[in-house]
């Protein structure tokens, strides 16, 4: 049995099957319907934030492929809280055939991965966002014609998903640059694992504090809010720390003229990007958004075609087991 928790668990042979077979079934849904692949099969999502991508692109992914999703809200279930996280893991696990589960702590993913007997998919945590960036660079495949050798700008927090995007560019071959404000850039551990990656693929990674030598010819411009699910306290703080990091027509201008936006969304439009560049030509962003749901059924199928849930709960990997550290 595997999980999906994090990007660096998976070789770059694994994750080009996944891009080749979500590509696969975004094709074949749009000729007219996928095969019942998962059918019988239910996912139970977990959610400790709420969520407009996450929970609908999750649930009509089963829905196409013939399953069923089940949607657990943080009032039903007060992970970690109301119940431990291993009880909640094990109770499921005899209701379920998978879990996703998107929460605040990323030490909750690895504890239900550790518990469940069942697959465990990370839907997002404070450390990373491995569906995210398969959506992203199922985008960036079908825009670009690949993702080896190409330049991914990200504009913005070094957090969760620029962690994970940092990963997917490393494994595949992108050149992944990063503009971050003194203070929220990548953590050491991050940037060190994406230098293992890099090493192997030929890519090479920057960070640098400003956002106009990030961009500089870059294929792709990524940009996140400024303020994530849980910071809220922190925003009037980073409006002023991310002040000259805003995706805007001018910023867009020094990279390449064929260059794609890309933004995981919600968007906060006028702080990290413009109307004009969110609407404009080289906007991908809803692109992106529909991947997801593609993206997650390549997961899904990766994980559940034709495996009875038979497996004993077992302890993630070494890599996977470690809490990550506070950034800051």
């Amino acid at each position: 049995m595997r999980h999906f928790l994090h990007i660096a668990d998976y070789s770059p042979r694994e994750l080009k099957a996944m891009l080749d077979l979500a590509d696969k079934l975004k094709k074949e849904r749009a000729r007219g319907g996928n095969r019942p692949l998962l059918k019988g099969r239910v996912l139970g999502m977990v959610f400790q934030k709420p969520s407009l991508r996450t929970r609908v692109s999750f649930d009509m992914a089963m829905r196409h492929l013939g399953g069923d999703a089940l949607y657990l809200s943080p009032a039903e279930i007060g992970l970690g809280q109301r119940e431990s996280v291993a009880d909640v893991a094990r109770v499921l696990s005899g209701y379920v055939d998978a879990i996703m589960a998107r929460t605040f702590s990323h030490q909750h993913i690895l504890d239900l991965a550790q518990w469940a007997s069942v697959p465990v998919i990370n839907g997002l945590s404070d450390y990373n966002h491995p569906c995210q960036a398969l959506a992203d660079a199922l985008t960036i495949q079908e825009r670009k014609g690949r993702l080896k050798g190409l330049r991914v700008a990200y504009v913005g927090d070094g957090f969760n998903v620029a962690n994970s995007l940092l990963h997917i560019c490393a494994k595949l071959g992108a050149h992944f640059s990063i503009a971050s404000p003194a203070g929220y850039e990548l953590t050491p551990r991050v940037v060190a694992l994406g230098g293992e990656f890099a090493a192997a693929s030929g890519s090479a990674i920057r960070l640098t504090h400003d956002p106009r030598e990030a961009v500089q010819d870059a294929d792709v411009v990524y940009t996140d809010t400024w303020t994530s699910m849980g910071q809220e306290q922190e925003a009037e703080i980073r409006r002023q720390a991310f002040a000259g990091f805003q995706v805007n027509d001018d910023l867009l201008g020094l990279a390449r003229p064929d260059a794609i936006v890309l933004h995981c969304l919600p968007a906060h439009r006028g702080e990290e990007i413009t109307d004009a560049v969110m609407d404009g030509p080289h906007s991908a962003v809803f692109q992106q958004a529909e991947n997801r749901m593609h993206a997650q059924k390549a997961i899904l199928v990766h994980l559940l075609a034709e495996k009875p849930k038979t497996a004993p709960a077992r302890k993630p990997a070494a890599r996977a087991g470690k809490k990550p550290a506070r950034r800051r």
